[in-house]
């Protein structure tokens, strides 16, 4: 296993630690402070993944494998995504242990639900663009098509991830939307 897959493998893990670290320290501790410096720190681990790639591919003189061209993937994901999953968990914390509402559950059916996938496929878009721009940018930056051939890929990877995205989401839900008997009043 490559330097990069452990890179990936600990930003997963530490993304989570640093997570529930946070709303641990906001909940359980009551330490608001720690807990924001903490939440505010994940990006960090992001940084750090970009510079271990960037490292590999420019100082290490590394030709990319599959697992670079994922960790720019992984990096669009989590800044596309991250946001959102912090929030989710962060009300479920606050619901179990600081007597908050339940937070809304993601809506099952309805036009409610085809909003709801229409706003995640532009995440998906938003994280693509990442991914592409990381991509595109470590290329251009090593400038050997020979070492970033395995990242140029990647570009048509990310179009069929998003590409599914669409069909499974937002398609989907129109389609049942669409599909299913309408109540009469």
């Amino acid at each position: 296993m490559s330097i990069i897959v452990f890179g990936i493998i600990a930003c997963e893990i530490g993304f989570w630690v640093v997570l529930f670290a946070g709303l641990a320290a906001r909940y359980l501790l009551q330490l608001r402070r720690l807990s924001s410096v903490l939440l505010l720190s994940v990006p960090v681990l992001d940084v750090l993944l970009l510079a271990l790639i960037s490292w590999d591919l420019l100082a290490n003189g590394a030709t990319a494998e599959f697992a670079h061209g994922l960790g720019a993937v992984y990096l669009g994901f989590t800044v596309a995504f991250g946001h959102q999953i912090i929030t989710r968990i962060d009300a479920h914390f606050a619901h179990r242990f600081a007597g908050a509402p339940a937070p809304a559950s993601v809506p099952k059916t309805g036009p409610v639900r085809v909003r709801y996938e229409w706003s995640q496929f532009v995440r998906v878009l938003v994280a693509a663009a990442i991914a592409c721009a990381v991509l595109g940018g470590i290329m251009l930056l090593v400038n050997d098509p020979a070492r970033t051939e395995e990242l140029a890929k990647w570009f048509g990877r990310v179009g069929l991830i998003a590409a599914i995205w669409f069909v499974t989401g937002p398609v989907w839900a129109a389609g049942e939307l669409l599909t299913k008997p309408r109540e009469r009043v």
